[in-house]
């Protein structure tokens, strides 16, 4: 699983990085950039599918951008990107993608794939797209030890859910503004592979989280198989969700 903003934390790799560093080829800091940059172009493949109304992939571009997300940011520290390239600006490239494929081509998705009542569409749209940007536009989205303060707008997690288990469009307005309403809820979610306090386990529960999940999308299997994925996925994605929860009542008993 990645995040909006992975690659915010170029500055905590560049402290440390010698002198000679500006003399680096800035090959590699522009092939990352250019890394990063095809998220878009997976978002635009997934309005494409949308158009088509093919759900399925549309979900599979949607799970590409994810996994480019949730290395990109690694590469950029890595490869010291920002010393590399100093005229481009990764973290706003990051958001801006982060922002089509986290928030505004699922919403699409949600609307056009009537995961919720038509006479709702409209409102649960503007309040998935509000929502979005004030998690976007925060400057303390995360703590020190790098837990999220209220939903990190994950809506393309949101969009999948909603689709894969065909709750209803009832329930998938509940579930909208539930999770809208934790965006500004004093409440946290864990980063998987920033925050520190699980050692390895932390990374090797998201993913399997993201193997049981992008198993769903393939549309062959037995009835049997799909529920034992379906739980696989619902059951590593509540551990994700219990642990920032911890961090909560860590932070309240403090």
């Amino acid at each position: 699983m990645a995040f909006a903003g992975e690659q915010c934390d170029l500055a905590d790799m560049e402290q440390g990085a010698p002198e000679s560093a500006s003399a680096e080829s800035p090959i590699l800091g522009w092939l990352v950039h250019l890394f990063t940059a095809a998220g878009a172009v997976l978002a635009f493949l997934a309005l494409l599918a949308i158009q088509d109304r093919d759900w399925r992939l549309a979900l599979l571009w949607l799970a590409g951008a994810l996994a480019i997300d949730s290395v990109d940011g690694t590469l950029a520290r890595r490869l010291r990107v920002k010393t590399r390239v100093p005229g481009i600006d990764g973290d706003t490239l990051d958001l801006i993608v982060d922002y089509l494929n986290y928030v505004f081509v699922p919403t699409v998705l949600i609307w056009r794939a009537e995961l919720v009542p038509a006479a709702l569409a409209l409102p649960l749209a503007a309040l998935i797209q509000i929502s979005a940007l004030y998690d976007f536009a925060r400057i303390d989205l995360k703590t020190e030890d790098n837990y999220f303060r209220g939903f990190p707008a994950l809506w393309n997690v949101v969009a999948f859910y909603l689709f894969v288990t065909q709750l209803g469009q009832a329930s998938g307005a509940i579930v909208i503004f539930a999770f809208a309403a934790l965006t500004f809820a004093p409440v946290h979610f864990v980063h998987p592979f920033r925050v520190r306090d699980y050692g390895a386990w932390l990374p090797a529960l998201a993913i399997a989280w993201a193997v049981a999940t992008g198993a769903l999308l393939w549309p062959d299997w037995s009835m049997a198989a799909r529920t034992a994925w379906l739980a696989a996925s619902t059951a590593t994605a509540l551990l994700l969700l219990a642990l920032g929860f911890l961090r909560t009542i860590r932070s309240m008993r403090a």
